[in-house]
């Protein structure tokens, strides 16, 4: 039995499927499991145990080079992936990109979400098995997990998340510059600052609160996180308040920060990629929630706190808003921080 899981981006949501292979291992140990991404995130997934191939496809760089140039690469994919002749596609994505990819594929069983679970409804052309989602299923790794509960029932792996294996050159990479952090021996929290959308950010005051008094009142080094030469600069500001006594992480490769969150003592961040590979790597998470609902998004199990912004308004899923300054701010830092101290504590 030949799969293919079309799950193409962003970070955050390829991580969210991630028990959708342990699910569908479950229901055949012989399956071979194929995922198509976007190269960016390609290389989290590359190596992992449940996977056979990865297939990476570049839709931006394409669209940069012009609708003949794309047409010509996605052309060369479309074949690639018919030569594979799998048995099943599961696409997670539910947008008019996946249906293409699903429905030019040339597998005669495609399935996907069905009218309510669709992004784009143009998907809707692209399945014959179309998955209607159960108000239960309102979790996003749940939302995925319908669809390849439904193509294979037989399966009974449930996990809330991963699994992300961490590589072991990425492991060595990383407690090399540990130790020359003078972090080999500590306690750390990675604190990750950036997402997607600005009114998913935290308050930059706030963040400095935070790294103070995880300076001055606990052994825990604050290790901060960016993602963008913009988070960067916001990160450098994070960092003054407190001089040495915060590390700024430099910028590497997915495999590494895959190997740090998994060796930090707890990670703190909004509705973002780095957290939710937290949670698949095993580390314990703090994360707030404005304009995304946390229940729906958010890492699942004990060793995760879900805070949500306490506004009537929220979640609202507003890229921006006239109240952002407020909203930024109103999840407090005492929370956060008692929060983090607990889990570290457990």
């Amino acid at each position: 039995m030949k799969v293919l899981i079309v799950k193409a981006s962003a970070l955050g949501d390829v991580v969210h499927a991630l028990p959708v292979l342990a699910w569908l291992k479950s229901a055949d140990s012989q399956m071979e499991i194929d995922w198509l991404v976007e190269e960016a995130f390609a290389p989290l997934l590359e190596g992992h145990p449940l996977l056979r191939k990865v297939h990476r496809i570049a839709t931006r760089s394409w669209r940069r080079q012009g609708w003949l140039a794309a047409g010509r690469e996605g052309l060369r994919m479309i074949g690639q992936v018919r030569r594979e002749k799998y048995d099943v596609v599961i696409d997670l994505q539910g947008n008019s990109k996946s249906g293409l990819f699903t429905l030019l594929s040339g597998t005669a069983r495609r399935c996907g979400f069905a009218r309510n679970g669709v992004r784009e409804w143009p998907n809707l052309l692209c399945t014959n098995l179309k998955v209607r989602l159960k108000p239960e299923e309102h979790h996003v790794s749940e939302r995925s997990l319908a669809v390849a509960r439904a193509a294979f029932p037989a399966g009974c792996a449930r996990m809330l998340a991963g699994p992300l294996p961490v590589h072991r050159e990425a492991c060595s990479q990383v407690e090399s510059q540990l130790a020359g952090l003078g972090l080999g021996d500590r306690r750390f929290a990675v604190l990750h600052y950036g997402t997607t959308w600005p009114t998913k950010l935290w308050s930059v005051d706030n963040w400095q609160e935070l790294v103070k008094r995880l300076v001055s009142e606990t052994d825990i080094i604050p290790v901060l996180t960016w993602g963008s030469s913009e988070e960067r600069a916001v990160v450098e500001k994070i960092a003054a308040v407190s001089g040495e006594g915060v590390k700024i992480w430099p910028r590497g490769t997915l495999p590494q920060l895959a190997a740090l969150l998994a060796r930090a003592a707890v990670v703190v961040g909004g509705d973002t990629g780095p957290v939710h590979m937290a949670a698949a790597v095993g580390t314990p998470t703090v994360s707030f929630y404005r304009v995304t609902d946390g229940e729906r998004n958010g890492p699942r199990g004990q060793q995760h706190v879900r805070l949500q912004a306490p506004l009537d308004c929220s979640p609202c899923l507003r890229k921006a808003c006239d109240d952002d300054p407020v909203c930024a701010k109103s999840v407090g830092v005492n929370e956060v921080f008692s929060k983090l101290v607990t889990l570290v504590k457990c």
